[in-house]
Parts: C-alpha cells; structure tokens; sequence
C-alpha cells in the first residue's frame, strides 16, 4: 500500500535536484569557507552565490542575508538580537523594552518573548479573528498605546503553519513605518517560513526589517534557516567602511555571517537552501493554483461525509489562506483517534505544529481564535505537497468516511 503524505508543513522531502547540487560539498569540495587555501575558496565562493540567490529571490542586498542553523535560530536571532541592540543603544539597563507579537505566532517566537518577559521585558500580544487574521488596524493602535521609545520590536508571521492563515504583513508593514521614532525604532520581523513557497516575500515591498525563512519547509534539507536582516547603509558595509547594526549577535565566536551568528558555515546545506528557494520561487504560481484546488476539493468531500466538520482558521475558498494547508475539526472524534487511524491505513496527518506533536496539550492556535478547548482537540491538520495528486486526496476522503463511521 503507497503511503500518502499529508503533512507537509512540517518537513517536506528533499528534492533530488536540491540533494544533487550539495553532493559535491559533502564529498569533495570540503573545505572550511574560512580558510585561504584553495579547498576554502571553492567553499566560500559557493556560500557567497548561495547568499547571491537567496537575496535576489526576497529583493535584498548580499549583505542582509543571514544563515542560521534553523528557522528557530533566525527567530531567535531577530527577537533577542534586536533587543540586545536596543538596550546598547538605550544606555539603560533600568528601561523595559516593549515587544508586540500576534496570539498565533510559531512557538519559536511565543516561548523566545515569553522568556524575555520573564527578564523583565513588557509583551503586548495581539488578538486574530475567528478566521486567525490580525487586524492591521489594531497593530496602529498598540503603537499608539505604547507611544513611547521602549517599543523594540514587533512580530508577525507572514503564514500560520497551523491553519494557514495569510496576515496582512505590508499593511502592517506600513502601520510600523508611520509609527517609526527617528531611532529607528520599532523593527518588524515576519517569520515567512510557510509563506515562501506560494507568496511575495519581496522584503521592500512588505515594509520588513527582518525575515525568517526555513529549508525543510521547501524541499530543502533540515538544518540550515536564514535571517534577512535589514541595513540601509548596505552600500557602505560592501565598501568596508562599517555601518549600524539592525540587531547585535547571541552566537559569538569567529564572526561568520558578518558578525551576526558565529561558527562554521555549512557549506552543503546552505547551498541546498538556495537551491531550494530556488526552485520555490519558480513553481509558486503553478503550485499555488494546483494546490488551492486540492484544498477545495477536499473541503466540498468533507462536508458530504460529515455535515458537522467545521473548518478551523480561513474561510473555505478565502483568499487569505495557504492553498496546502487545511485545519478541520470533527466533533465527537479526538485527533489522537483520527491520526491512528488515518495512519493505519497509510496515511500521514498531524494535529497542529510538529514542535508540539507529541504533547497532550491542546493547540495555543485554535484556542486563540475564540474556541473551546474541545475544538481543538478535536482538529486535524492536513496539509499538502509537490507529491500530493487528486487521486490520494479521493483516498483520504474514502478513508475519513470509513473512520469516522467506526466511532
């Protein structure tokens, strides 16, 4: 029996052309990037283009692309960094910095504030709607609340990897730059981990400073995120003459990747994540129309093997919804229940994030659009991927009617 997987939000596989292009940096150009003999060259000329693409790809500069070792390093990296870079420039380790994030942000972001409050740092969480969507309205007004010089930071993602919901990131964008003070501050950071694949991330268009993005998220290998990181005076880093640092490192060491995140640059895996992105950007438009459709199709047979399934984030055939993502509930039949099943009978889903898969608490995501703590436990994500055909989701479908029979 062909298993179907359907839960490409969390990791998707490798593709073969992306696994091609790292072979050699595993095997025969091996050198460390920061060496000065020729194996070092060939390594730092391939992380130089790997830079090269990946910038081209979000409409920046060389010098604003930062590698991590994953996406929840680069967020990290824009949380704590522009806070440590506030307080240098404050002068005053009495001043709370203020920080705003939306109520459905990765946990990579909630848990990364949530230990900053626990420092003394003030957090501003904003609400979504029933649908997971922020208001950008309601982003103006939190600054005017907090109309003062503490506001760092404010943190949004582009895409919701539970629900799949799109925020409105250069509406708000445009909200934060009306309420900029001539420090500079507030920054705004999107984690566009999700988004990448079948949205414009170009970074001027959305109005952001910082940028979280994810390989494994997009065909990629695992292991390796990138930071794009805003600096005005691009121009005069290439130059060498220096210039003000958007946000300060929290990895130190050899000062690799321009300062901001010491340690050796895995030369494979960078130039698998730029290939990947890659070959991302080039199928967004054909990807993105195929797998709406897959998703429409799936809803409409849902609803006719059960009347009661309620769709949990965007409305059906909404505009502000991922196309590879569905988030659904059932009533009366938990998700642990239906994940068993569905996966007996070969067919991968999850309940929510796969940083938390494997615990019992309910999902943060679909309480914070107003429902019970049994909705969410009772919702299943499904979300698809390169590999998913109509085919497998008319399997899917023939497989939920049976299951939700045998309760």
């Amino acid at each position: 029996m062909k298993r179907i997987y359907l839960d490409h939000a969390a990791s998707t596989p490798v593709d073969p052309r992306v696994e091609r292009v790292m072979r050699p940096y595993f095997l025969k150009q091996f050198g460390n990037p920061g060496s000065l003999h020729s194996f070092g060259q060939e390594a730092i000329a391939a992380v130089d283009a790997a830079r090269e693409t990946s910038a081209r790809l979000i409409g920046a500069d060389f010098h604003e692309i930062v590698f991590t070792g994953s996406a929840t390093e680069a967020n990290n990296l824009a949380i704590r960094g522009a806070v440590k870079r506030w307080k240098e420039i404050a002068g005053n380790k009495d001043v709370r910095p203020r920080i705003i994030v939306s109520a459905i942000e990765h946990e990579s972001v909630l848990e990364t504030v949530h230990d900053l409050e626990r420092d003394g740092a003030e957090i501003v969480r904003i609400p979504v709607n029933n649908e997971g969507l922020v208001d950008a309205t309601a982003v103006s007004h939190a600054l005017a609340e907090c109309d003062d010089s503490r506001t760092v930071l404010i943190s949004v993602m582009y895409a919701n990897n539970e629900i799949g919901s799109i925020q409105p990131v250069a509406a708000i964008g445009e909200a934060v730059r009306v309420a900029r003070n001539p420090g500079r501050y507030p920054l705004f950071h999107t984690d566009a981990v999700q988004a990448f694949q079948f949205l414009d991330c170009d970074v001027r268009k959305l109005g952001v400073d910082m940028m979280t993005l994810s390989a494994h998220k997009i065909y990629g290998p695992k292991g390796i995120g990138a930071l794009y990181v805003r600096n005005d005076d691009a121009a005069r880093k290439k130059s060498n003459a220096g210039s003000p640092a958007t946000i300060m490192p929290i990895v130190t060491g050899g000062g690799q990747e321009f300062g901001m995140r010491s340690g050796t640059e895995s030369v494979p895996l960078i130039v698998g994540f730029a290939k990947a992105a890659e070959l991302a950007a080039a199928t967004r438009k054909a990807e993105t129309k195929r797998l709406a459709a897959l998703r429409q199709y799936l809803i409409k047979g849902i609803k006719k093997i059960s009347r009661k399934a309620e769709v949990n984030g965007p409305r059906a055939g909404g505009s502000a919804a991922l196309p590879n993502i569905l988030n659904v509930r059932f009533p009366g039949h938990t998700a642990e229940d239906l994940i068993v099943r569905l996966d007996l009978a070969g067919i991968a889903v999850s309940a929510g994030s796969a940083c938390r898969a494997r615990a019992t608490m309910p999902s943060y995501v679909i309480r914070a659009l107003g429902h019970a703590e049994e909705r969410a436990n009772e919702s299943i994500r499904m979300s698809f991927g390169r590999g998913t055909t109509k085919s497998e989701i008319s399997r899917v479908l023939k497989t939920l009617e049976g299951s939700l029979k045998l309760f």
